[in-house]
Parts: structure tokens; sequence; C-alpha cells
């Protein structure tokens, strides 16, 4: 496999790939971190058209991990050099993955993914093998989907210790604007207010801490998954708006948050009991298996490969 951009999840995925006895290389623009990662003992090039050359003649999975703003480029020169190989990405958005991708003549072979996990740190250098263990990672649940490829992406994500969760991709991107891209924005707006205020930040314990923690993510990174998602986002951001109006009114008008805190604590607690089951006995590639695997992904289902790989808190052992 070939894992084009190697920050903090396509640094993570090469090196999890390769603990995991996976034939992989990778490519990264930048001639440090191509260094850096090659005197780590990884096969790494700054070549792009020889990586993808050498993937075309291996039929290799194509990861992409680099920002969406990069996308394009990098689907031409996958288009160019290497347009039969499957491919998958690691991209928070799914729907303007799959856009880009079919404007390039790819998508016949392309199951896009996404990897539920992350830090605030970037790079080469903040990439950790086991971040992947235990993790959900979406693996894309789309009309025409080549069954061979989903299940190699799916595969993958379980060699590197996720659990796979089905999802279409506009459901997909709806999902996480509500718990990864609007996450980020209250980040960003807490820490805003925090900080004009001397005495406030000198007294800061951990819920400022633990609410403004991905506000350290480098920006860029920021605005490409909030701006590349930005209709869903918009959307959960109008809700949590009228919340947060409904609880400043209440306020003012002396008749206390209530609602809202007994709401949240409520939600809170639905999101710590959440259980998966597992789905068992879908072959993809049988007569309705998108449809399935979908209706299975929205009910909690986990997918495990049909030769009966097990999965023990997200490891596939």
């Amino acid at each position: 496999m070939c894992v084009l951009g190697l920050g903090l999840i396509g640094g993570s995925l090469l090196r999890a790939a390769a603990a995991a006895g996976r034939s992989v290389w990778g490519w990264n623009r930048s001639a440090e971190t191509v260094r850096e990662a090659a005197e780590a003992g990884y096969d790494v090039s700054g070549d792009l058209p020889a990586v993808l050359h050498r993937a075309a003649a291996t039929e290799a999975l194509i990861v992409i991990a680099v920002p969406l703003p990069a996308v394009d480029g990098i689907a031409a020169a996958i288009a160019e050099h290497a347009p039969h190989c499957p491919i998958t990405d690691v991209v928070s958005v799914k729907q303007p993955m799959a856009d880009a991708l079919a404007a390039h003549g790819l998508d016949a072979h392309y199951v896009g993914g996404h990897p539920m996990t992350g830090t605030a740190e970037s790079g080469w250098t903040a990439g950790d093998g086991a971040l992947f263990d235990g993790a959900v990672w979406v693996v894309a649940a789309d009309d025409g989907a080549d069954p061979d490829v989903w299940t190699r992406v799916a595969d993958l994500a379980q060699d590197c210790g996720s659990v796979v969760v089905p999802a279409g991709s506009a459901e997909h991107d709806a999902a996480v604007a509500r718990i990864s891209h609007l996450p980020h924005v209250l980040a960003e707006a807490l820490a805003v207010s925090g900080a004009g205020d001397q005495l406030a930040l000198s007294l800061a314990a951990g819920s400022f801490r633990d609410g403004t923690r991905v506000a350290a993510t480098d920006p860029l990174l920021v605005r490409a998954m909030c701006e590349g998602n930005a209709d869903a986002l918009t959307a959960a951001l109008d809700e949590t708006l009228a919340l947060l109006a409904a609880a400043r009114d209440a306020l003012a008008a002396g008749d206390g948050i209530a609602d809202l805190a007994g709401r949240g604590h409520v939600a809170r607690r639905e999101y710590e009991h959440t259980r998966r089951s597992r789905i068992d006995g879908l072959q993809p590639g049988v007569p309705g298996w998108i449809e399935q695997l979908r209706d299975a992904g929205r009910a909690g289902g986990v997918w495990s490969s049909p030769d009966g790989a097990d999965q023990r808190g997200g490891v596939r052992r």
C-alpha cells in the first residue's frame, strides 16, 4: 500500500501498517519529513510520480492523507500515473472527497475512509503507530462502491486496530459536523473568550483545558476540515446557537439554565453508554449489501471480515 502525505494521520498509518506486516511505502512533499521518516527506517520518497508508478505496477492500495485543499492536485497525479489502483483516504469529510475523485475519473476504484482519532499536534513527529487502536474507522458505504476495494479498506482499518463502522458519505459528513467540527469551532470560541482576561487564565483548570484542547490544532487544518464541511457545520452551529441563546435569555430573565443542564447531562450519559453490535454474515458484493451496511451503521453496527477475524476492544487479532 502507498500513503500519500505523512502528517499526523498519514504518518501514523505508515507506522501502523508496517507494524501489521504490510508492504507499505509513502510520499511527502516536504524534504525534511521524507528525511525524518527515512531515518526512522521507513520506505518513503519525495518523488510523487515514482511512488505512483510503483503503486500502479503492484496494484497497491493508495491512501490519500493530505488536507482537503491539496486533494485535487493529488487526484490529478493519481489519474495520470496510477489510474487503475484502488484508492481510499483518511480525510475528515467524505462527500467532497468523493466529488474530487469523481472529477478525475477515479470514482470506480475509490472507497472513502475516516479514522475517528487524532491529537492537537501535527506533522510526522507527532505520529504514533498505536493511534488507531480501538478507534472507529468509518468506511464509506456509497452506491456503486466496488466490493473488493471496500473490503481492502475495511481490512486495512482492522489491521491497524480499529473498528469499522459503515456510513454513507453525506450521512458521515452530517454526523462529524456535530461531534468533530463543531467542537473545534466551540473550542476556538472558548479559547478566545478566556484569553481576554489574565486573571481568568491564571485560574483556568480542567474544564477550560479540556474544552479548549483542540484549539491547539494548526489553524490551517481546522479551516480545511470545517470549511470543507461548511453546509453541515452551519446547520449544527444554528442548532447550537439556538440552545445557547435560549440559555442566555433564561439567565437574563432569572429563570436559570435547568433545561440546558438537564438535557446536556442526559445526552452525555447517552454517549457514555453507547454500545456497538457486530455486523455478521454480510458479504460485500451480495445484492443489497450497500443498503444493508448503511442500515447497520446507523444502528451502531461494526463490520467484521467474513473470515471470522475477531475484534476485541477494536483490535483485530
